[in-house]
């Protein structure tokens, strides 16, 4: 195993949104990148409304990306939360962007700034394994490995998942009947998971290890999106 994970090559469009040359796709929406965030993975998993009043929140998130996922859920957090609560977000990345890379990336969205700031700030290492940060009441774990090794290597109970790998065509890795065994092991009773994919096979490998599926409307040009209940 090389002793240093991957870098992403990158290309950017027009708009200045980054594209994975390995896999063909990209990290968000040309049409609006948080609003897709928002639209997918929060609305997705009924947040916030999901932890009003909890002191404690957990979410497990395959592929951070840029890291808009993430800032744009400790935005919302930032602005609900209950006096004292605590979030816990641990994501999973195999190739983890630079931080020249990832700030322009997150340039497109201002009205993140003061949160993306502060995570480019203490932006991950390119080494291996778990690297956490602290942020008044987000905490921030984000795993650098493959999602197959991160995942076997966990315990615990996640009260929401964000699957946002990127397409299962093109990196069917990170889609895989065995990983979603691991989602379910590692899912709360009730817990609320989101992606942007219904493709057929991750329904029923979903649907296999114990949640109820449910196709939503897409978001911009998309036309179906999937929301699943851990049961």
């Amino acid at each position: 195993m090389p002793r240093l994970p991957d870098s992403p090559q990158l290309i950017w469009d027009e708009t200045g949104a980054p594209r994975a040359v390995r896999f063909d796709d990209v990290y968000f929406s040309k049409d609006g990148g948080l609003e897709e965030t928002r639209a997918v993975f929060l609305a997705g998993c009924g947040l916030p409304d999901g932890w009003a009043g909890k002191r404690a929140f957990s979410i497990l998130e395959l592929g951070f990306g840029t890291g808009l996922n993430a800032l744009a859920t400790w935005q919302a957090w930032d602005k609900t939360r209950a006096p004292g609560a605590v979030m816990h977000y641990l994501s999973v990345e195999a190739f983890p962007m630079s931080r020249a890379d990832a700030a322009r990336a997150l340039a497109a969205f201002p009205e993140l700034a003061p949160y993306a700031e502060r995570l480019l700030a203490v932006w991950p290492e390119r080494a291996r394994g778990p690297q956490r940060f602290w942020f008044d009441g987000f905490g921030l774990t984000i795993l650098v490995a493959p999602a197959d090794e991160a995942l076997k290597g966990l315990e615990g109970r996640f009260d929401a998942i964000f699957l946002d790998g990127f397409s299962p065509a093109r990196n069917g890795d990170l889609w895989s009947d065995t990983l979603m065994a691991e989602v379910a092991r590692l899912s709360a009773p009730d817990a609320r998971l989101a992606t942007y994919s219904v493709a057929g096979h991750v329904r029923r490998a979903l649907s296999a290890v114990g949640f109820a599926c449910e196709k939503r409307e897409g978001f911009a040009g998309k036309r179906e999106r999937l929301e699943a209940r851990f049961q």
